[in-house]
């Protein structure tokens, strides 16, 4: 590397000529004014003039790093406060926590070439992390290392969801309801399996605003608070889509926020059919026999007890045509076979009196079978089938 026709400005002395080793590579990037040999000549006004190596290192920072770092963490959730909002990390510990913080806030001179670096975490007591960081790079040709050590100061807060769910908040309230009757065990345990599903599904993609805050079982039947009115909607109509009924809701104004802006709660009713699958139903103004119903989605769907024929109701008696309740399947009790009579009708004994009856011959009517079961109501004494009642 030659000398040049530039001195330091600070000391004086000559700056070696870096022009030959960049003209190395490639003509592309040589100037036409270093070409000429003016891009480091100190007498043109204007020119770009460097340190020499001296007086460059005498004011070169490798590594520009804070002199403390504070986190505020959720105590709660090991959530982490960053910009203007609290952060999900996933860290096992503050530690990984403090590595993360301390590898965001560190910079390295741009002049630094061939960087490597590591740190080493040193527990001072339980909210003092002390990062040890070791850097190594090149610059101008000359190897350079650096050490600097980092205090990580752990805060712990609670962070906004946090403190919403210890404080009972809640936006929306899904009342499961049945008509004419209470929800069933299945009902309840699945409106709960929902709630949770959403908010599980919601979180997953960063929603840190969705959490249940109670669910509370009545003697009408559920209610769960959960914290938007986004996931009461959810709620109510997953119940609808896999149980049949309605569902309406109501507005009430609880608050303003700090912008003048009405804030509402929102109550979700959900109003699930009078009757359910494997409900044994008795139509009224109707000739054709029992029901058993199948389904309560949409408008209720069945099976006839005297032919095993399909039954839908209307669509003006959608889920609740006009009928009496006579039992359900699992209240059939085990029965003989006497005969088969003919293709519309079979002799059983009545598992009450012991006595040879003649009764409707269903489709699902196994010929062969030995036992059926049977349930014996006001309406008669007629053959269940053995398959649960779905669809």
């Amino acid at each position: 590397m030659s000398e040049s026709r530039a001195f330091c400005p600070r000391c004086g002395d000559p700056v070696p000529d870096r022009s030959a080793s960049d003209a190395d590579d490639g003509p592309d990037e040589v100037t036409s004014e270093r070409a000429s040999g003016h891009a480091n000549d100190p007498l043109r006004p204007g020119a770009e003039v460097e340190l020499c190596d001296s007086c460059y290192f005498d004011d070169f920072d490798f590594v520009d790093a804070p002199d403390r770092i504070d986190v505020r963490v959720c105590s709660r959730c090991g959530a982490v406060y960053r910009g203007n909002r609290w952060v999900d990390v996933g860290a096992e510990d503050y530690t990984d926590i403090a590595i993360e913080e301390v590898s965001e806030a560190l910079g390295v001179h741009v002049d630094v070439e061939d960087v490597a670096w590591q740190i080493e975490p040193e527990q001072v007591d339980q909210n003092t992390i002390r990062m040890h960081c070791y850097f190594t790079g090149v610059v101008r040709g000359t190897p350079v290392d650096e050490q600097v050590t980092i205090p990580v100061k752990i805060s712990r807060q609670t962070c906004t969801r946090c403190g919403r769910i210890a404080g009972d908040y809640y936006a929306s309230i899904v009342q499961i309801r049945a008509e004419d009757r209470t929800p069933t065990t299945e009902e309840i345990e699945r409106a709960e399996e929902i709630a949770t599903t959403i908010v599980a599904d919601m979180e997953a993609t960063g929603d840190r605003n969705a959490f249940v805050t109670e669910t509370n079982e009545t003697p009408d039947g559920l209610n769960i608070k959960v914290s938007t009115n986004k996931i009461g909607k959810k709620i109510a109509n997953k119940m609808i889509e896999e149980f049949g009924g309605t569902v309406t809701d109501a507005e009430t104004l609880v608050t303003e926020d700090e912008d003048g802006n009405e804030v509402y709660r929102v109550t979700f009713a959900v109003r699930l059919p009078p009757y359910t699958p494997g409900d044994v139903i008795d139509l009224a103004d109707d000739d054709g026999g029992p029901v058993i119903v199948r389904s309560a989605r949409g408008n209720l769907k069945g099976v006839r007890a005297t032919t095993g024929e399909r039954y839908e109701a209307s669509y003006e008696e959608g889920t609740s045509p006009e009928a009496r309740r006579l039992g359900r399947l699992e209240d059939a009790i085990e029965t003989t076979v006497v005969t088969v009579e003919d293709d519309n009708a079979v002799q059983v004994l009545d598992p009450e009196t012991f006595q040879s009856k003649t009764i409707a011959r269903p489709d699902y009517f196994d010929p062969n079978a030995e036992t059926v079961p049977v349930l014996k109501s006001r309406a008669g004494l007629h053959v269940m089938p053995r398959e649960g009642p779905g669809e």
